[in-house]
């Protein structure tokens, strides 16, 4: 039996104190549920969507450095490998 022990739990008889099952769910923690000592579910609260995240303008930042500049990738490593 593994079980994060921070984890409050409660057994199914114990179901009844609701109280205590909304209070852990309003500060965010997830709930495991019990029959004879046997996990048998979480109750996880229902969070808010996640915002987008917002990736860099990688564009943007390519120009802020090397303005018009192109750089000849591929002529770059034709000429590295006849170095060696």
């Amino acid at each position: 039996m593994c079980h994060v022990e921070n984890m409050p739990s409660l057994n199914i008889r114990e179901l009844r104190d609701t109280r205590r099952l909304k209070a852990w769910l309003r500060s965010g923690k997830t709930v495991e549920l019990r029959e004879r000592n046997l996990v048998i579910a979480r109750i996880v609260p229902h969070g808010r969507p996640r915002k987008q995240r917002a990736y860099p303008d990688f564009a943007a930042l390519r120009r802020e450095i090397l303005g018009r500049r192109v750089l000849p990738g591929a002529d770059l490593l034709i000429q590295e490998r006849g170095r060696f």
